[in-house]
């Protein structure tokens, strides 16, 4: 006869199971009701923008959101949507720290930038001049370890630190793989996950995909490379250097270098939720047996520093952003710097990726007359993101705590939705949120 469980015991199980569910899927009409909670001040003229910011987020089956927006160097806009924490009800607050993903490289553009200003660098200094001192890590069937080799491929000693900023370092992850997204085959070579050197070793004991320079790839790799260059001309830790340089002389307070384990999230910031056919996986951390939710184990947060792993919230973001191009002051770039930031050596195209921004050139007419927009978006599991500084005065983040399930179509409609929220607003307000926070 089988044992009957305690009703205690019973209570638990159900319990954890009910957790790991909830963690994993989301569904607004189910978990929220008809009205997604909002916070944050509302400024006269702008509650068209929430309608649209609400329309998005049940559409698209997100628990919870921030939107802030700046009109000339005015935060005029910084609202939180729907939940935080689903499970306890914790609506988003609007300065709430979200996984910012790959706006995180411009955070590491902009250090790079003011470091070739100092003159610790140029743009055209081979990487490996700055990582000499790394070796390449070599696997075969049976063993693991270094050697006294250089690079497999003798082009790595072309790759420049322009090349690495504009993704044309000849890594392409549709024709081989991104190693920034590869935690378990690096594992089982180094008895646990890989920190970012060893990313890099790894790399070494690898060919390119092609030669520096002769095309353009979206490479997480590269910037892996950036940050550790960082660490070396600067001497300070990647993080360290990027807040002085860069966050403290901006004003930005709480952004960070976040973790991947839901148990090490930190004070103020969200939680990450897979879209509602996710599944939940086997965690890449040996001293968890259990499944988890892909935000919490399936990659491996850390390593990504300099090209995805910071958060932040929509307020510290558009404080960075307006003062990249000093519409608050001081601007962190020279206007020599910001100017060959956002562009074009071919002289040739409308949309382009610059020195860690993706460039679009619109209204274009006589020569110079074009205005510049320049933005990044950012996207993990449990993570979608947009930073926009557009051409005619307006800056805006959005931040979202999950990731549908048909990405690209959701970032489309995502920037459609920004542009048209803007675009609705009859009369801009006077005021300055930015005190508020």
């Amino acid at each position: 006869m089988k044992a009957n469980l305690p009703w205690t015991v019973l209570c638990f199980v159900l319990l954890v199971i009910t957790s790991n569910v909830i963690a994993d899927t989301f569904d607004v009409d189910k978990d929220v009701g008809e009205k997604l909670p909002i916070t944050g001040l509302c400024l006269e003229g702008m509650d068209c923008v929430d309608l649209v910011i609400c329309d998005l987020m049940r559409k698209w089956n997100i628990p919870g959101g921030a939107v802030g927006i700046v009109k000339d160097g005015r935060l005029v806009h910084a609202r939180g949507f729907g939940y935080s924490d689903v499970e306890r009800k914790e609506p988003v607050a609007s300065d709430a720290l979200f996984r910012i993903a790959s706006i995180s490289k411009p955070l590491t553009s902009v250090t790079i930038l003011r470091l070739v200003e100092e003159g610790k660098l140029s743009l055209d200094d081979p990487v490996l001049k700055c990582l000499g001192d790394m070796k390449p890590l070599i696997a075969d069937s049976s063993t693991a370890g270094p050697t006294e080799d250089g690079p497999k491929d003798p082009r790595f000693a072309k790759i420049t630190i322009r090349h690495c900023l504009q993704h044309t370092g000849g890594f392409d992850r549709g024709a081989s793989f991104d190693p920034m997204f590869q935690p378990r085959p690096l594992a089982k070579m180094t008895a646990g996950p890989a920190d970012a050197e060893t990313v890099i070793r790894f790399m070494l004991g690898r060919a390119l995909d092609f030669s520096p320079g002769e095309k353009y790839a979206y490479s997480n790799f590269g910037y892996c490379m950036l940050g550790r260059v960082i660490e070396r001309v600067s001497g300070k830790s990647y993080e360290e250097a990027v807040r002085k340089m860069v966050l403290e002389p901006a004003g930005v307070r709480r952004t960070r270098v976040g973790k991947t384990r839901l148990r090490d999230r930190a004070a103020g910031e969200v939680r990450y939720y897979d879209h509602a056919e996710g599944k939940l996986c086997r965690s890449l951390f040996a001293d968890e047996k259990g499944k988890v939710a892909k935000p919490y184990g399936s990659f491996y947060l850390e390593p990504m520093d300099s090209h995805g792993a910071w958060i932040s919230s929509t307020v510290d973001l558009l404080r960075f952003t307006s003062a990249v191009d000093g519409a608050r002051k001081p601007a962190l770039l020279q206007a020599e710097t910001f100017k060959q930031m956002l562009e074009d050596r071919s002289g040739k195209k409308t949309r382009f990726y610059g020195l860690g921004w993706s460039v679009t050139l619109a209204g274009k007419g006589k020569p110079g007359s074009e205005k510049v927009n320049w933005h990044h978006n950012g996207s993990l599991p449990g993570t979608a993101t947009i930073l926009v500084r557009a051409g005619n005065g307006l800056a805006w983040a959005a931040l979202f705590n999950s990731r549908p399930k048909n990405s690209g179509k959701f970032f489309k409609d995502l920037d459609s939705t920004m542009w048209k929220a803007v675009g609705a607003v009859e009369t801009w307000p006077s005021g300055d949120l930015f005190d508020e926070f």
